[in-house]
């Protein structure tokens, strides 16, 4: 390591998410490995996915999916956002499942020619991202895309209420569960559960549960999950400063006497945004906060004590969760990690 700021992500604990999940659902699991693993490295945490039992991946994107397959992963991989039509012989040669997810897709796959492409058709039940909306485009579609010669493999939707609407996410259940039964189509894989469903949402319908920020340690439902991912920096330059003095870009902030400063290599450009200011981070026993503005690779904490160059620093982990981070910069732990 030539840069004294890592993230660790211990496996082990996210190998125990999985099987904790798993036995709250009692469904297959399908491992959301999306933006290298929400960050976490996609290869290391499709590893543990797998070796946890989970039956399948899912991605965002073709050039995910395919990194997957050039690290030798030979499980069943889909594709949950958008694909080309010219990319569709690809799909198909590398045995990689893609979201069937409007009209218009299902026209140029079929003018294409789409004969063994696996396809899960998306039902937009109330989130209105992707996915067939009403009955006639959802039929017009499977009937296409199976005339074809496609592979109906799947079918599913996804919640966007989970974590704070019972009642919206009933209604979306409920239409979800119209779709299936009104193809009436042995789908191998029915699918419309998200973390937080996985851990509280008990339906009869489906056979597989998507699991994404839950192998993290996330999760409104449980508390049985553990925290796997910790953010470290390290201190390389400790200065006393007098009242008056003032720090970083701007001069925004002033001592108010004589003060001890710390500065850390992390920063914007690191995703420790400059809404970090005034946020606390934690060396040695104290809770430091974060003076000044945030610089691109550099930040400044003010200390009570001082402390030796090299002294390790947590951004989250054991005294400042995740989670806490997140709610102090009003954002997600996702766009966090």
């Amino acid at each position: 390591m030539f840069r004294n700021t890592w993230m660790e992500v211990n496996l082990d604990k996210v190998g125990y998410n999985l099987r904790v999940l798993h036995e709250l659902c009692g469904k297959r699991l399908i491992a959301v490995l999306k933006a290298d693993g929400y960050g976490c490295g996609d290869s290391q945490i499709a590893r543990t996915a797998r070796e946890n039992g989970a039956a399948m991946f899912a991605v965002s994107s073709l050039d995910e999916a395919l990194m997957l397959r050039n690290e030798g992963f030979d499980t069943p991989i889909l594709i949950l956002g958008a694909t080309d039509d010219a990319d569709i012989e690809v799909m198909v040669e590398e045995n990689i499942s893609t979201a069937a997810y409007s009209p218009e897709w299902v026209a140029k796959a079929a003018a294409y020619g789409c004969k063994g492409l696996r396809v899960h058709l998306a039902v937009d039940t109330g989130m209105n991202r992707i996915g067939f909306r009403n009955d006639e485009e959802l039929l017009e579609a499977f009937n296409t895309l199976a005339k074809e010669g496609c592979i109906m493999e799947g079918i599913f939707t996804h919640f966007s209420c989970a974590d704070c609407d019972l009642d919206f996410t009933n209604m979306q259940y409920e239409r979800f569960a119209h779709a299936v039964k009104l193809l009436d189509y042995p789908f191998e894989w029915i699918h419309c559960d998200n973390s937080d469903a996985t851990a509280f949402f008990k339906d009869p319908l489906s056979n597989a549960c998507r699991v994404g920020i839950s192998m993290y340690g996330i999760s409104t439902y449980t508390d049985r999950l553990k925290a796997p991912i910790s953010l470290y920096t390290t201190v390389i330059m400790v200065k006393h400063v007098h009242q008056g003095d003032k720090i970083g870009y701007g001069a925004t902030y002033e001592a108010q006497g004589d003060e001890i400063i710390a500065t850390l290599p992390i920063g914007y450009a690191d995703g420790f945004i400059r809404a970090n200011s005034g946020r606390s981070i934690y060396i040695d026993g104290q809770y430091c906060p974060v003076v000044g503005r945030v610089c691109m690779d550099q930040t400044m904490v003010r200390l009570e004590k001082e402390v030796p160059v090299g002294t390790r620093a947590e951004i989250f982990g054991s005294h400042i969760s995740l989670e806490k981070m997140a709610e102090e910069l009003h954002t997600i732990p996702y766009e966090i990690i």
